[in-house]
């Protein structure tokens, strides 16, 4: 097991992508905090876990408020110690074209993914760095890279996390702390959109050289990779589980 006995907090760990990456942990051995705004499917989510007899607890956390976030991981120390893992996942979306976007559709984009990410690291940090050893899993997305329409809220959040990443990969090297990123493929509620509106759907999809959307169980693999000791000498980088979207 590639993950025995190291702990996990995945945020946005309810559905999607965090709930397959969740999964994916504890069948490589670790124990999982899924913490979710939305704290009733949290514990959903983690009693499934348990029900199929791995190590998961739910916490419902909205990761934009500090204090909530240092609870969080209050609670995780007390229930079984120190955080190893931390996947910045939780996100959301709130869409308009640039004319249109209001100064607090910007800020709730920005404050969950950008605010958000940064509170959950800075809560898990110190810990890692008197333990000298810690994983860092950033999510960003090909919009963060490349740009996208309608949501430059989330385009310019998303780019704030790439950068966020490679300072933290530079910052915390010296404490034997790795910090990554992954760029999904769209294989969120998030794209639900794209992948099935007419005016959207076939555009994109021209655009993904293999052809066909993301499957979360897919992708939860790469973060297997860079939360075990296999990627151990891997640090700053961002890698795009898109079909090849990015590729440049």
């Amino acid at each position: 097991m590639q993950l025995k006995d190291r702990i996990a907090l995945v945020t946005g760990g309810a559905q999607g992508i965090g709930e397959s990456v969740a999964r994916a942990f504890v069948r490589e051995g670790a124990q999982v905090a899924i913490v979710d705004r939305d704290g009733d499917a949290a514990e959903r989510a983690a009693a499934t876990i348990v029900a199929s007899g791995g190590a998961a607890i739910g916490i419902g956390c909205d990761v934009a408020d500090r204090e909530q976030v240092q609870a969080a991981v209050a609670r995780i120390g007390a229930h079984w110690g120190g955080i190893d893992i931390l996947v910045n996942n939780a996100g959301i979306t709130r869409t308009a074209m640039l004319d249109r976007m209001t100064p607090d559709a910007w800020q709730q984009v920005l404050a969950v993914h950008l605010t958000g990410s940064f509170n959950c690291l800075q809560a898990v940090a110190e810990g890692m760095i008197a333990r000298r050893y810690g994983r860092i899993i950033f999510v960003t997305s090909a919009a963060g890279v490349l740009g996208t329409i309608g949501q430059i809220n989330y385009s310019a959040a998303k780019a704030g996390v790439l950068g966020m990443a490679k300072s933290a990969a530079r910052e915390l090297a010296r404490h034997n702390i790795t910090a990554n990123a992954i760029a999904p493929g769209a294989a969120t509620q998030m794209t639900e959109t794209i992948r099935t509106d007419e005016r959207f759907k076939d555009k994109y999809l021209d655009r993904i050289p293999l052809g066909r959307w993301a499957d979360a169980d897919e992708i939860a693999p790469v973060f297997v990779f860079f939360a075990s000791d296999a990627s151990a000498y891997v640090t700053g980088q961002v890698l795009a589980a898109d079909g090849g979207m990015t590729i440049y």
